[in-house]
């Protein structure tokens, strides 16, 4: 069976905070960008150590966050994830492993790239975004 595959809400887009600060028009250009991704239980989404190409934002189900083999989260609806290897192609910090079934929206990064850099308010959250991290990091 052949079914179209759905594209993310200007809504669940809107409540990542990357996006929070974008127009109605650019929220809705941003949400055809994205290509849904579904991942059952056990399912790895992100590996830590290896290259991410895609950004993520979780529309339903679970998912653990791992660094260095050590449980430091979950993500569920409205999370989003994978900013970091985006922006300085790096391997990925941490791994992501679906605990249920898992809808999510992925943004590969040749598109990614080019949005942030035509829009300083993004690049601004995303900066927030890395500071957050840094702060969340050096206090382990």
């Amino acid at each position: 069976m052949n079914r179209l595959m759905s594209k993310p809400t200007p809504d669940l887009l809107r409540n990542v905070r990357l996006f929070s600060d974008l127009d109605e028009k650019d929220l809705e250009s941003l949400a055809e960008e994205f290509n849904e991704r579904r991942f059952a239980a056990g399912d790895k989404i992100a590996l830590e150590g290896e290259g991410g190409l895609m950004f993520f934002v979780v529309e339903s189900g679970e998912a653990s966050v791992e660094v260095q083999g050590e449980a430091v989260g979950t993500l569920g609806p409205g999370a989003a994830f994978g900013e970091i290897a985006l922006i300085d192609r790096r391997p990925r910090t941490a791994s992501v492993t679906a605990i249920s079934a898992l809808k999510a929206y992925g943004l590969p990064v040749f598109v990614f790239r080019p949005f942030v850099e035509a829009r300083p308010q993004v690049a601004w959250k995303l900066l927030e975004a890395m500071a957050d991290r840094l702060e969340t990091a050096e206090s382990r």
